[in-house]
């Protein structure tokens, strides 16, 4: 790739979503080296200026990579642009060692038995191959008790791809809605919320193959391979994330996700919280809660106190909260603004009246004088357990994700001529999908769409490539008989003995 220096404006666009890094600014201008640079055409997309022009020659010591239609050329040396292969002393060769499921068993968890429930091997390093109406990389057989089993394998370039991010925290961080950014660049969006979690969308098929999507492709990827990423809500917060720790939100680490709703806390908590005094508000972003005119309260012989909520009533002793940057998520900043007025008719001077939260991080105690009138006072010591008891009992914040994709289209064809046999097989049970080694969960409904818990695949085991896609590790595992009614490529299997040097082995190089 070359660069028109009067075209160019040193905007840095080429350099930021370069995925070998092979370009710098120098005097404003962009510099791309020859020796890093794979010919992935990422750079001519992104510029603006049309100041990058594919008018070079490939270099005899470069081998063509083909196993995405990107077709880089990879330098003696030098890495392709989906960071997995290596041209290697004039071959190109997988630089992960192809990965058996013993391997990875101790990642992805056990699995009920079944002589298909796990993969003979994975595809972590097994490479793939273009177009997919060839076999697939690796199909390989093994026997189980009295049967024969298959598992093929390949990492598949997926554009119908996303990560469905899951934050827990009662800290508002945007509106449902409300687009994600990496950079300045929108890659995702707020999705509704889960039970004490902010759900975020990252990627999908029109984003990736949007403006923005080599940003979305590597969002995704490094999000699946459990790596920190920076994030910015739309009229929101600045997140750093990363599966399996606390998020930071706007520079503060966030401790703990709800015991349970402002209801259900009451609900949990009931008689600790009659003891710690005469009213309890539980502040929540969803369901606030009111011990008095809950059923938890009277259940335990909590008496009316005639507090009256701001916030909308949902059933007696539940209401609808808001969103905000005060306790518990809502807009309360001072605890007693939530309190709409009290009826000292019903309620009486000395009445104590307790304010937390789904966490029970934040508490604040009251006495109700004459007038009706809130005082503050010293937690007292049934207060403190109350609290305490509320907030051991909730988990630790943490982010976790999960990696969705549909798998169909020619991705199906290097495992049979006949691909809906392939999925009418999954959806029947007949074919186990698995990602890493760790079991998909399949959607119901037409096609091959399936999930997965990426902290069951081992960290690095997904990459992107700048069609632009996401490239998963699938195996779909059977008994060879079924494989053989399906129309598999039989010609092209090969028992475990035969690859499983090179599990350990740098992989199977390719000649240029």
């Amino acid at each position: 790739m070359l660069v028109n220096n009067e075209k160019c404006i040193g905007c840095g666009f080429c350099m930021r979503d370069c995925p070998v890094e092979a370009i710098r600014m120098i005097s404003r201008k962009a510099l791309i080296d020859p020796l890093r640079c794979t010919h992935c055409g990422v750079c001519m997309r992104v510029c603006e200026q049309g100041a990058v022009m594919d008018e070079t020659v490939r270099s005899e010591k470069a081998l063509e990579c083909d196993h995405c239609p990107i077709k880089c050329w990879v330098m003696p040396g030098s890495i392709g642009a989906c960071h997995r292969y290596v041209n290697q002393d004039g071959c190109l060769v997988r630089n992960t060692p192809l990965q058996t499921f013993a391997d990875v068993q101790d990642i992805v968890g056990p699995e009920p038995l079944s002589e298909i429930r796990h993969p003979v091997i994975t595809a972590i390093g097994a490479g793939a191959t273009y177009p997919c109406c060839k076999p697939a990389p690796h199909i390989v057989r093994e026997r189980r008790g009295d049967v024969d089993v298959v598992t093929v394998v390949t990492e598949v370039p997926l554009s119908y791809s996303s990560v469905i991010v899951k934050v827990d925290t009662d800290i508002s961080i945007g509106k449902e809605g409300a687009a994600v950014y990496a950079g300045k660049r929108a890659i995702g969006m707020v999705e509704t919320e889960q039970y004490g979690s902010k759900m975020l969308h990252i990627g999908g098929v029109n984003r990736l193959t949007g403006p923005n999507g080599f940003a979305v492709a590597r969002a995704i990827t490094d999000i699946a391979n459990q790596k920190a990423v920076k994030l910015r809500i739309e009229n929101g917060s600045r997140l750093e994330i990363q599966v399996g720790r606390p998020p930071v939100i706007d520079g503060h680490q966030a401790a703990k996700m709800r015991v349970g709703c402002g209801s259900a806390t009451l609900g949990i908590f009931a008689p600790l919280l009659k003891d710690a005094a005469d009213e309890v508000i539980i502040l929540d972003a969803h369901i606030t809660g009111l011990m008095s005119r809950h059923v938890a309260g009277q259940f335990v012989g909590v008496r009316p106190t005639g507090i009256a909520l701001k916030f909308k009533q949902s059933t007696p002793g539940r209401y609808f909260g808001d969103h905000g940057d005060g306790w518990g998520g809502t807009s309360i900043i001072n605890p007693v603004d939530a309190i709409d007025h009290i009826d000292m008719s019903v309620g009486w001077p000395g009445m104590t009246v307790l304010i937390t939260e789904t966490t029970g991080q934040n508490g604040a105690l009251f006495e109700v004088d004459e007038s009706g009138t809130l005082c503050q006072i010293a937690l007292t010591d049934t207060a403190c357990l109350a609290l305490e008891a509320i907030s051991s009992s909730c988990e630790p914040s943490r982010v976790s994700a999960i990696y969705t994709a549909g798998s169909g289209g020619s991705a199906r064809a290097g495992v049979t001529r006949y691909p809906i046999r392939l999925t009418r097989a999954v959806h029947a049970g007949k074919a186990h999908l698995t990602v890493g080694g760790a079991s998909g969960f399949i959607l119901p409904g037409g096609g091959i769409s399936f999930m997965v818990d990426v902290e069951r695949v081992r960290a690095g085991s997904f990459y992107w490539t700048p069609t632009p896609a996401t490239i998963c590790p699938l195996e779909y595992t059977m008994l060879v008989k079924d494989y053989e009614d399906m129309g598999g490529h039989i010609a092209a299997m090969k028992p475990f003995s035969a690859v499983a040097p090179a599990a350990v082995g740098p992989g199977d190089p390719e000649q240029k």
